[in-house]
Order: C-alpha cells, then structure tokens, then sequence
C-alpha cells in the first residue's frame, strides 16, 4: 500500500474498531476541559480525572478560579507535574477570560493560543472537543504512530499536523484523532509494537 491507500484503509479500520469515540479527559464544559487539556501536558489522561475533582470543586468557572490562591491551585495538581507553571497558567487564563472574553472560552484557535500556558495542541482539542470545529490535534503519541504507519516523515508535530490534514478528509479529523489515540492505546503502543507486530501493523505492511 502506497500512503494514499494505508490512509484510506485507516480510516475504515479504525472506525471498525472504534465507532464511538468518547472524550478521554473529564469535563463539564468548554472552561473545564481547556483546565483539564492544560493539565494534560506530559502527564497521563487517567491522572488527570483523578485530580479534576478536587480543583473543580476549588472553582469551576474563570471567575471562581482567578480569585483561588496559586499555592492552592498548585497543591492540588501536584501530581499532574508540572504545577509551578501549570497553577500559574490555570489563574492566569482565568483572569484573562474574564477580563477580556466575558468570562467565555473563546471559540478561535489565536485567541486560545495567546492564553497562558495554552500552545497549538491543547487550542486544537479544545476547538475540536468543545465547539465541534474540525482540527487534529498531534500530540507526541500521534505523531510516532503517523511515523510506524508511514503516513508522514515530518520531523515536527507541526509538520505531521500538515501531513496528516492532507491524507484525511476535514470532516473526519477530529473522530479520526481520537481514534489513532485509542488505538496507541490498545493496540500500536510505544513499547509494545516496536516490530510492527501489532494488529493494525501487520493488517497495513503484511
């Protein structure tokens, strides 16, 4: 199979294997999930739904949250790592919101990256997630499989981004990223597959 045709067969085999496509990460809300993405940076989705509660109860709205202490915040969602930088962020965007989006999330990929501690990815998810707008978030797990599968050389997630939005149709990117999640996940794993011995590896280069 040429690129063109392993793409094609993806998209088939990977709604077989996962019609529904139910969004990992915990939330109430656009606010709460951006929260919940920010968290997410180098830190796993089953952590993070383990930490959420706590802070959501803490505050669940831009305008609750600005007004919580960092130390709080930053307490908190020590187990997600990171939290100097994320804590400070999280209040941060809050104040931002409010101050400047009338306490709304924004539904525009340059005012979501301008926010604190929000880069390309975690905009994507939340446009895509939140307001329906087709978007396909690379994340590292995204990019090493569009490497296994021979869908993008890039050299960047920037680069896979391009890539991958070229091979697939606009109305499939935001099911289709989940679903290459989902199947990181379960079959092509980082350590598990590293001989392309998976499921989906030996349907594609068999």
């Amino acid at each position: 199979m040429n690129r063109k045709e392993r793409a094609a067969y993806l998209l088939d085999r990977l709604e077989q294997l996962y019609p529904e496509t139910p969004i990992p990460l915990d939330h109430q809300d656009a606010y709460t999930l951006l929260v919940a993405v920010l968290l997410s940076a180098q830190c796993t989705d089953a952590r993070v739904n383990l930490v959420t509660p706590a802070l959501f109860r803490l505050a669940d709205t831009p305008r609750a949250m600005m007004n919580v202490p960092v130390e709080s915040v930053k307490e908190i969602i020590r187990p997600c790592g990171l939290s100097p930088r994320k804590s400070v962020a999280i209040v941060e965007l809050s104040r931002i919101l409010v101050e400047q989006h009338g306490g709304e999330v924004p539904q525009d990929f340059a005012a979501l990256e301008a926010l604190p501690g929000v880069g390309h990815k975690t905009a994507s998810v939340v446009m895509a997630q939140a307001f329906g707008v087709p978007a396909f978030p690379v994340d590292t797990h995204i990019h090493r499989l569009a490497h296994r599968w021979k869908l993008s050389s890039g050299k960047s997630v920037e680069q896979t981004e391009a890539d991958l939005k070229k091979l697939f149709p606009r109305d499939k990117w935001n099911k289709l990223h989940l679903q290459i999640i989902f199947a990181g996940r379960q079959h092509c794993t980082a350590r598990g597959c590293q001989d392309g011995s998976c499921l989906l590896c030996r349907e594609l280069f068999s």
